[in-house]
């Protein structure tokens, strides 16, 4: 290595030691982890140059075999340490199927004892800061005050506004919150292909308006219910108890695309507010924006700043990247192994066309954490480590979308770690009021750790958002009233799941059990063929292996039964 590679040196106005790990710009110092500041060493020692991910192997990972998230998770870091954004980028530039680029100057100093010291600027202060016993006595003040308070004051906020009373002012206020559902636009274009353009249109208008506190959305699920219907405004209200109703249109044509939008209050049967936008396709995410905002201003909904912030940031900026990630969530929803992996390569295409696409890491991360469950994967521990690195870059690079708070507490879902499943999920919820989904996992986590009656109450809420639930509602319920020894009602919550998804092994498993406690041994032998006739490979072991609950009896009540029914060992 050069002697340029190990001497200290500014990058922009950083200051770099990495003999000792560190970071510096004014009164901030970053510590950085080795691989990370080897990393950014080398980067260093090559400016202005394009950096092939076989480079970064070969010469810092030295020819170790390494994930494609191993590289991406350290470029994250580096981003981090140094404040950069991916997006507009001042220090390291993504070449889109290329590798990595610094921009950045670098300085070095020339002289071998200055280049292992402090900056100039920084050298006393640090020197205190870094070495005498007041520092570290301050320091360790500071740690166990800050964290302290922080923790105290969340104790608070947690004691005056718990979940349960969040959820009864929740039922109190929904009938004084304006009310709204989004129907799916409509694709006017000649293009069937254009469909993902009015999907995600749809899709991202629900997120937007979710992440209000003073407003009641109906979710994109029941939205979806209505795709393709000519259905009036008024019965739509009528059916779901709610106050307005949002519709539009998308057509393309070529590089141009039009948009109608119309907010009609369904009480009346007027429109409250109606729009046509002509733009670039390229804007059609100001489009979203200037849609959302129009709502909110029509119905006099107040937004706290923090709201203000976090509408205002975009997953992605590329059209093309969005596309490959509305093909992703389709194929997703299929559920098959084939399908996940189809999936997969949508999104990875979609993050090398925008790297900073949070969504699209999160969405990769699903995928593994189902098949998983669905017990179709091998190297199940490598398949979860890299699902949690997954979703925790997803975080990382998108803390403003309730989505990717989503993924992150599924993957620990399905990891076993309750606690940090829990707070991720609850986080989502912060940020979105209005997300059904981030209710109906919270509900699910309580089912699994054995507290059915909560799992219930909060799948009540998650479900009047979602009044046109999927399946995985109704497992949650069903599953509920199995902890509770209600077997005849986790039936009947059972099998109307089945008919809304009929490829869900999970759920044909507890049904069998069911079955067994309810006296129905025939029924249950005959789904168990059924099981056997999807998953072949299907077994108790690898049924036991999968199971989420946190406590031992419950996963010994549902093998019992599968073992009476018939399922092989």
């Amino acid at each position: 290595m050069t002697k340029q590679t190990t001497n200290c040196f500014y990058i922009n106005n950083y200051w770099v030691s990495p003999a000792e790990g560190l970071l510096s710009c004014g009164d901030e110092v970053v510590r950085l982890e080795p691989k990370a500041m080897e990393v950014l060493v080398y980067f260093a020692s090559r400016p202005n140059e394009v950096i092939t991910r076989d480079e970064l192997e070969r010469d810092v990972w030295h020819g170790a075999l390494v994930g494609y998230d191993a590289i991406t998770n350290t470029i994250i870091k580096l981003r981090k340490a140094l404040n950069d954004n991916a997006r507009k980028p001042s220090f390291i530039v993504t070449v889109p199927k290329k590798g990595y680029q610094l921009i950045a100057a670098i300085r070095y100093q020339e002289d071998d004892t200055a280049a292992n010291s402090s900056p100039p600027v920084l050298k006393e202060s640090l020197a205190i800061n870094r070495r005498s016993p007041q520092y570290f006595f301050i320091r360790r003040i500071r740690n166990l005050i800050v964290p302290g308070i922080i923790v105290i004051a969340l104790i608070g906020l947690w004691n005056l506004l718990p979940l349960q009373s969040k959820l009864s002012a929740d039922s109190k206020n929904s009938e004084i919150l304006p009310s709204i559902i989004v129907l799916p636009f409509e694709n006017l274009s000649n293009d069937p292909k254009q469909e993902y353009l009015a999907d995600g249109m749809t899709e991202d208008i629900i997120t937007d308006l979710s992440r209000l506190s003073n407003i009641l959305v109906i979710s994109s699920n029941t939205s979806a219910t209505y795709k393709g219907k000519q259905v009036s405004s008024e019965k739509v209200g009528a059916d779901l108890n709610i106050k307005f109703v949002l519709r539009g249109s998308v057509r393309r044509l070529g590089d141009k695309v039009r948009v109608n939008a119309q907010l009609v209050n369904t009480k009346t049967g007027f429109n409250t507010w109606a729009q046509r936008y002509d733009r670039q396709v390229t804007e059609v995410f100001s489009v979203q924006d200037d849609v959302t905002d129009s709502i909110v201003k029509a119905l006099t909904v107040k937004i706290s700043n923090q709201e203000k912030r976090r509408l205002a940031q975009r997953a992605t900026d590329s059209l093309k990247a969005y596309d490959l990630f509305q093909e992703g969530q389709r194929l997703s929803q299929v559920r098959t192994k084939e399908s996940y992996k189809q999936a997969r390569d949508a999104y990875k295409n979609a993050i090398e066309i925008d790297p900073a696409y949070g969504r699209a890491y999160g969405a990769m991360a699903v995928t593994l954490a189902f098949e998983y469950i669905d017990g179709w994967t091998e190297n199940s521990t490598e398949k979860l480590e890299r699902a949690l690195l997954l979703a925790k870059n997803a975080v990382e690079l998108d803390d403003s979308t309730p989505q990717t708070y989503w993924a992150l507490s599924f993957v620990y879902l399905v990891r076993k770690e309750y606690d940090n499943a829990e707070k991720a999920v609850t986080q989502a919820i912060n940020i979105a009021p209005n997300y059904a989904d981030g209710y109906g996992l919270l509900a699910l986590i309580k089912m699994y750790i054995g507290q059915p009656n909560r799992a219930i109450e909060i799948n009540n809420k998650a479900m009047k958002l979602n009044p046109y639930y999927t399946w995985n509602y109704l497992y949650t319920h069903g599953s509920a009233y199995f902890i509770l020894g209600d077997y005849a009602k986790a039936i009947e919550l059972y099998e109307e799941a089945q008919v809304r998804n009929q490829n869900t092994i999970q759920l044909k498993l507890f049904l069998v059990a069911c079955y067994i406690e309810n006296n129905r041994q025939f029924d249950a032998e005959w789904l168990v063929e059924e099981i056997l006739m999807l998953r072949p490979n299907a077994s108790i072991s690898s049924v036991e292996k999968t199971l989420l609950f946190s406590k031992r009896k419950l996963i010994s009540i549902l093998i019992k039964n599968l073992r009476k029914a018939g399922l092989p060992e």
